[in-house]
């Protein structure tokens, strides 16, 4: 098939999992959790690997709880500090350069944090739009309305865009609407219960299209091949 948009998660897919970025997100995060329910850092690590697998973002999960100022979690979260964390990736502007579709960044993230590190990674230009999850309403990735978003923006489909992310989650949650989705790296973290309702929503909304499919490559670098192939299957 030959796609028309390749739609981007960001945070370890476009930069590798094992970045000092990450391991700072998370680690803010788990000291939101253990603020919230006053806590240890390791209690809040048990608390959130059990609530997440039913929620799209620990936000998500922390408002269900009862948390209420989503801002100052962004804000802890998200640091103006947080891309001194993110070693340059010297190949990735290049390698952007040469894929010949337009592209956009879809994130579970807030605006201000894409910004730093798009701009730390010197491909801010490269990319038509970004839509984070403000601009979901604050329900990211896997539910339908954030896809819906990115999709918006761009004028795109779901059967003409290519989407790619390094949580399985979120690549099931395109494929459930019908996509075709690429999952970068792994590991990749826990699936969504079944009943969640991010997954059944995505179900929902799939406006007939049938179950769409995942494919699994190391790094976005193996991209190219990819789109080869499938561009001659069609």
């Amino acid at each position: 098939m030959k796609y028309k948009h390749l739609l981007f998660d960001m945070d370890n897919t476009l930069y590798p999992a094992s970045s000092d970025m990450d391991k700072g997100i998370t680690r803010r995060m788990l000291e939101c959790v253990a603020e919230h329910f006053k806590c240890s850092i390791e209690e809040a690590q048990a608390r959130r690997a059990e609530g997440i697998v039913h929620y799209s973002t620990t936000l998500e999960w922390l408002r269900a709880e009862g948390m209420t100022d989503f801002e100052g979690f962004l804000r802890h979260v998200h640091p103006d500090n947080e891309a001194d964390e993110l070693l340059p990736q010297p190949k990735l502007r290049d390698f952007l350069l040469s894929l010949d579709y337009p592209k956009s960044i879809l994130t579970n993230a807030p605006h201000e944090h894409s910004d730093r590190v798009l701009e730390k990674l010197g491909v801010a230009d490269l990319f038509m739009c970004v839509t984070d999850i403000r601009d979901a309403n604050f329900y990211g990735k896997p539910y339908p309305n954030a896809y819906f978003a990115a999709l918006k923006k761009v004028g795109a489909t779901v059967e003409d865009t290519l989407f790619l992310d390094d949580m399985q989650k979120y690549t099931d949650g395109w494929a459930a609407l019908g996509g075709t989705s690429v999952l970068i790296g792994s590991p990749n973290g826990k699936p969504l219960a079944p009943d969640a309702r991010p997954m059944l929503e995505a179900r929902k909304a799939n406006n007939g299209l049938g179950e769409g499919k995942t494919i699994r490559l190391a790094s976005i670098y193996e991209l190219p091949e990819l789109l080869k192939k499938l561009e001659a299957t069609n």
